[in-house]
């Protein structure tokens, strides 16, 4: 028989080794800062799913608060701090991409005899705008005829355009868009591979509505949309295709509707535009369009320089930019081993990890925006990253480019433009979200009360109910507000909304992929 005092030190023991190993948490006794965490924790949304927090001192590394760090989960967009911190260490902050306009064949008068190459390096930001300059800036050479073909180039990335394990039911959505190197936006945060489709309603009801696609590149688009006293639009593009179906209707007189999409075959579309950008400009092209690599001999006639990887941070990181992730990535295993693939860039990523703090063993990434559902990073790999940042001389820039919590300015608050706000998070907490189904995360940099800096990754996966935000800003603002010794007032946390249905995809994902933030 085992006496009450054994079997009650036996049973602290127990306490204490499921507390290491599991969900509970790791702290000082008696800690209000811990004590609070839990409880914000202990929600039942979270009964059934994984919880991973750390939260460190910024300078020192002292340990204030651990709940499954080292458990790998799905980062979503989180990954992105990994990708881009990676970037900046391998790429550089002042790196640009190129889109030139060469040929090896000769040019006699105003004509070019031979074929006129269009070759891009993956730039994410060239608009509309920017291939019709390429054009006007050709004609500014005297050129008027190429007796060749056009041929576009996008052989500096591979041709696989989209990631491992992304769904595929995603693939027409603008946030899913396929990579290449030679792409397009429709505006300035810079959606690349994407198509705004603006609907309008007609001068009168009866009349069907007017549609406009930005840029101008050749879809099939097939319209039912009316005008009539009944407003509601859908716009989609089928699957695998560029027929884009549009139906509903809007009343005479309403504001235009939006919707974005990403486009199939990105290179043969804007190789269409800038063949009409040409005939624009007074150049004609006697030959068709083609696809290949232009030879070595080729010589650049007129280019386009990009923004540097430093000033593409704010789009990126402020509105969670899937495709910019996975430039990052091609583009870094361009420079590292000439090879535009998502294999390389990966094994560029790992390589440059131990710089950063960061073993590369202690996760999987395939992509670089967080898409994948094969993504498994840890709480502790995040803080890490985080703290050893602080020491890099682009750190500034990248901590900028942040969302900042209640900041309502979408190029300053991002993705938590509309979180935090009137809480001593805001303007404070400098982090980068996550949200998909089933998974939301939020790991940056906080100021408490007493002035102490710290890092903090928090993660959840698998719950079933709509995404958990509100325990994730009830973790920072108790962070921002602790202060040494002193108990905070146990309010309950407060949902901004009811929860969302499951599986909805306006609410399951970042706000700013559904434009709502």
């Amino acid at each position: 028989m085992i006496r009450r005092p054994r079997l009650l030190a036996l049973l602290a023991s127990l306490t204490l080794v499921l507390g290491l190993s599991g969900g509970a948490a790791t702290a000082v006794d008696a800690d209000p800062l811990a004590a609070d965490l839990d409880r914000i924790l202990s929600d039942s949304r979270l009964v059934g799913a994984t919880v991973g927090l750390v939260v460190k001192d910024a300078d020192t590394g002292e340990n204030v608060y651990t709940r499954s760090g080292n458990t790998r989960f799905q980062p979503g967009s989180t990954a992105k701090l990994i990708t881009s911190a990676t970037a900046l260490d391998t790429l550089g902050p002042d790196h640009r991409w190129t889109t030139d306009l060469r040929s090896s064949a000769t040019v006699q008068g105003t004509e070019l005899v031979g074929d006129l190459f269009l070759r891009g390096t993956g730039d994410p930001t060239m608009l509309a705008a920017d291939y019709d300059d390429l054009a006007a800036k050709l004609a500014a050479t005297g050129l008027r005829t190429v007796r060749g073909a056009l041929v576009a180039d996008d052989s500096w990335f591979d041709s696989i355009p989209l990631g491992t394990g992304w769904a595929w039911d995603d693939e027409p959505y603008y946030y899913s868009a396929q990579t290449s190197a030679l792409t397009i936006a429709p505006d300035t945060d810079f959606d690349s591979g994407s198509v705004a489709v603006k609907v309008s309603p007609g001068a009168a009801a009866g009349q069907p509505a007017q549609v406009t696609l930005i840029p101008p590149v050749d879809l099939t688009i097939r319209n039912n949309a009316t005008t009539s006293t009944n407003s509601g639009v859908f716009v989609h593009r089928s699957h695998g295709t560029n027929v884009v179906n549009v139906g509903g209707s809007l009343a005479p007189g309403a504001a235009a509707y939006y919707e974005y999409i990403s486009m199939n075959d990105p290179t043969t579309l804007v190789a269409g535009l800038f063949r009409k950008s040409l005939a624009a400009h007074g150049i004609t092209v006697t030959g068709g369009t083609e696809f290949r690599a232009a030879p070595s001999t080729a010589k650049v006639l007129v280019e386009h320089q990009s923004m540097t990887l430093r000033q593409l941070l704010i789009p990126f990181l402020k509105l969670s930019n899937n495709l910019h992730a996975e430039t990052l990535i091609k583009s870094m295993g361009r420079k590292v081993s000439g090879q535009g693939t998502w294999a390389a860039g990966i094994s560029a990523l790992e390589a440059a990890l131990p710089g950063l703090d960061a073993n590369p063993l202690t996760m999987n990434l395939f992509d670089g925006s967080g898409l994948s559902r094969m993504d498994l990073l840890s709480p502790d790999l995040f803080v890490s990253v985080l703290r050893k940042a602080r020491s890099k001389p682009w750190f500034q820039d990248w901590y900028s480019a942040l969302p900042i919590a209640g900041v309502q300015d979408r190029f300053v608050g991002g993705t938590l433009r509309n979180r935090m706000g009137g809480t001593a998070a805001a303007n404070n907490l400098h982090a980068k979200t996550g949200s998909m189904t089933g998974v939301t995360a939020l790991s940056g940099y906080v100021t408490n009360a007493d002035g102490r800096k710290l890092v903090f990754s928090l993660m959840q996966n698998d719950f079933v109910s709509g995404p958990p935000r509100d325990i994730e800003d009830a973790i920072a603002v108790r962070l921002a507000s602790d202060k040494a010794g002193q108990a905070q007032p146990q309010v309950q946390s407060k949902r901004q909304a009811p929860a969302p249905t499951k599986g909805d995809r306006r609410t399951d994902l970042e706000c700013s992929w559904t434009k709502s933030c």
